[in-house]
């Protein structure tokens, strides 16, 4: 058969190819779409099955409270005091030579321990001494955590009670306050010039209306004197409530300073205490726990393989040779059409 010379690309023949194309290209479509569809529940549950998360270790949370809680200070009306909340105080130069005499000392004591409850207690046992102040104490199923101040003649001896429980780590912390203090006093005399501002104009504004308000009475000008109370009572509530804005600033940077200025009397300690066993019965149950879990799933999911999960691939495979048979038979009647429609 000589395919080339017996070709014959009439009309009627394009459109019979075209046609033919079509019906093709609908079947390979719908081919396509049967198999797509037919793996998605396998796809399904082979990810089921893979996503089975086995039970999350039973891990304990050591609290551990802030060892900064008490180190913040207040950077009210300061750049250099947001500054120096951001960044060490080693980038802010202290003017003067009289820096050591604003410095003040903070602890970080970390102790690891086999008798948690003794040497929590051993801690906890300082609250009772009048020169030393307990801001924070914690205490959790693992650890305990303390935060407290001590007079500054105490200090070697407090020093002296927790180097006797052997700290694995005991930090000293020492920095000056004087440029905070310095942006109080300066925050303070520059309200208190606003303050005093703010008391002139009222008192020079109070007797600018008084004199207005004599000249309208006299005018007898009913409107003019309704105008001229309404701007005083204006200005004066406006005024009055500066007043009190700066006043209220005045009392807080007051008692700022003043909290800083105690910090030179006291050192602050932050105690964190961890148990540390050698042998410990709980993390050994809670390791055996998991274990058992795991060995659980892991067999579960051994027996879903070897029973419902191979059933399901058998039912899949039976499933493509399903499909290939009908293809096939389509395949088969398809080009039996084709060659019926080309002889015409």
């Amino acid at each position: 058969m000589k395919f080339p010379e017996n070709f014959n690309l009439k009309p009627l023949n394009i459109l019979k190819l075209l046609g033919l194309a079509i019906v093709v290209i609908v079947v390979i479509a719908l081919a396509i779409r049967l198999i797509t569809y037919s793996i998605s529940p396998l796809k399904s549950g082979v990810s089921d099955n893979m996503g089975l998360s086995s039970p999350s270790s039973a891990g304990i949370s050591l609290g551990k409270a802030s060892s900064n809680s008490y180190y913040a200070e207040d950077a009210s009306l300061s750049v250099r005091n947001v500054v120096d909340s951001l960044f060490p105080p080693d980038n802010n130069p202290t003017p003067g030579d009289d820096a050591e005499n604003y410095e003040v000392k903070d602890y970080n004591a970390t102790i690891e321990t086999r008798d948690l409850e003794d040497t929590c207690n051993s801690v906890a046992k300082l609250k009772a001494r009048e020169d030393v102040i307990f801001e924070n104490a914690s205490k959790y199923e693992r650890s305990c955590n303390y935060t407290f101040k001590v007079k500054t003649a105490s200090v070697e001896e407090i020093l002296s009670v927790l180097k006797d429980l052997d700290p694995k780590e005991l930090n000293e912390n020492v920095r000056t306050i004087k440029n905070v203090i310095n942006d109080y006093t300066s925050e303070v005399e520059i309200l208190e010039k606003k303050l005093a501002s703010i008391d002139s104009t009222l008192n020079n504004a109070v007797k600018a209306y008084d004199e207005i308000t004599d000249v309208a009475r006299k005018t007898q000008d009913a409107n003019a004197l309704a105008k001229i109370i309404d701007s005083k009572i204006q200005i004066i509530e406006k005024l009055t409530q500066e007043k009190i804005n700066i006043t209220a600033n005045l009392d807080r940077l007051a008692r700022s300073k003043a909290e800083q200025l105690d910090r030179l009397e006291d050192t602050y300690f932050n105690v964190y205490v961890q148990e540390n066993k050698f042998v410990d019965g709980q993390n050994l149950k809670d390791s055996w726990k998991y274990a058992v879990k795991s060995f659980v799933t892991d067999t579960n999911k051994v027996i879903q393989d070897v029973s419902i999960n191979l059933v399901l691939i058998v039912l899949t495979i039976l499933q493509y040779i399903l499909y290939f048979f009908i293809l096939l038979f389509a395949a088969k009647y398809v080009w039996k059409w084709a060659k019926y429609i080309w002889k015409r």
